[in-house]
């Protein structure tokens, strides 16, 4: 007997349409997967903040030129080592630099990081990406 269970959902035509072309686009085969993929999403993302063993990237664009901005961020990561798993720091161009900050711990100590690092002056565009360990989904 297969743990598959079927249901019936009732969508405005416009939007059922919107919805396919947008799962055409992503490569999905059929509308079953891409349901599931929008449905993990939000099961992943709902209480992250609460979560005892959270992970995700916070990604930071920003001008290292500006003065002591690459030290401030580089002191800010410092002082919460025990969150960082990983860094990565990519030179988009003369003057912008990517960083990209894998992290792992509660959720809520987590995003605080984050917005402390996407707050400092100088950050251009900064974004907090939460994801799963996967223990938890199926």
């Amino acid at each position: 007997m297969s743990n598959t269970v079927r249901f019936a959902i009732s969508l405005d035509r416009e939007l059922m349409e919107s919805f396919d072309r947008a799962i055409d686009k992503q490569g999905y085969v059929n509308r079953s997967e891409a349901v599931r993929d929008l449905i993990r999403d939000s099961l992943v993302t709902q209480d992250w903040d609460e979560k005892e063993e959270a992970i995700g990237t916070i990604t930071l664009v920003y001008n290292h030129h500006r003065y002591s901005l690459s030290e401030e961020l580089n002191d800010k990561q410092h002082q919460h080592h025990g969150l960082i798993i990983s860094s990565m720091h990519l030179h988009l161009d003369h003057d912008n630099c990517l960083e990209i900050i894998a992290v792992k711990g509660k959720g809520n100590k987590i995003r605080q990081l984050a917005d402390s690092l996407i707050s400092i002056k100088g950050v251009k565009h900064g974004k907090l990406t939460l994801t799963t360990a996967g223990k938890e989904i199926s």
